[in-house]
């Protein structure tokens, strides 16, 4: 039973995390480059994107970032999409930083006060409270999450949820 936002927080991202590492199993980088037709972006920019966006809230947990602000720039909203693969990273290392990621949004959620998410948010303009912000970027990280096996798909792969 769920006691407080933390909780909540902390079992979704879990989700999110079991989820993304389900849809990556098997998947090679070669693979992972594959571009979906009709726009769309492939699955290490997908991938990518979601380590940067953790950032986010990894920071406003107290956590260091898992990336730099130059690594993360590749992968952030209205980036070129990885045509040609030269500017993306190993998918085995952007999978082993979603590994450290989670290791720190759980410590940031261990520790992180109530006062802290209930403190404004850095953007206003998309929620009040650090917390309410918390939750919008793991609803945006499970969308992505979403993405990750029709692009698991697009690769040539069963899908991993069953």
């Amino acid at each position: 039973m769920m006691n407080s936002n933390t909780d909540a927080l902390n079992m979704l991202f879990g989700i999110n995390y079991q989820v993304l590492k389900k849809n990556l199993a098997g998947v090679t980088h070669e693979e992972s480059l594959i571009q979906p037709e009709g726009g769309g972006n492939c699955l290490n920019w997908v991938l990518g994107h979601i380590v940067a966006t953790r950032d986010n809230a990894i920071q406003l947990l107290n956590q260091e970032p898992v990336w730099s602000s130059e690594l993360s720039g590749v992968y952030q909203r209205g980036s070129e999409p990885l045509r040609d693969g030269s500017n993306a990273q190993p998918l085995e290392r952007i999978v082993a930083d979603l590994d450290r990621s989670q290791d720190r949004l759980v410590a940031g959620l261990a520790t992180v006060s109530e006062p802290k998410l209930s403190a404004p948010s850095p953007d206003t303009s998309i929620a009040e409270t650090v917390g309410e912000l918390l939750f919008v970027l793991q609803f945006h990280e499970a969308y992505h999450a979403g993405q990750t096996g029709l692009l698991r798909r697009m690769a040539g792969h069963e899908g991993a949820i069953k």
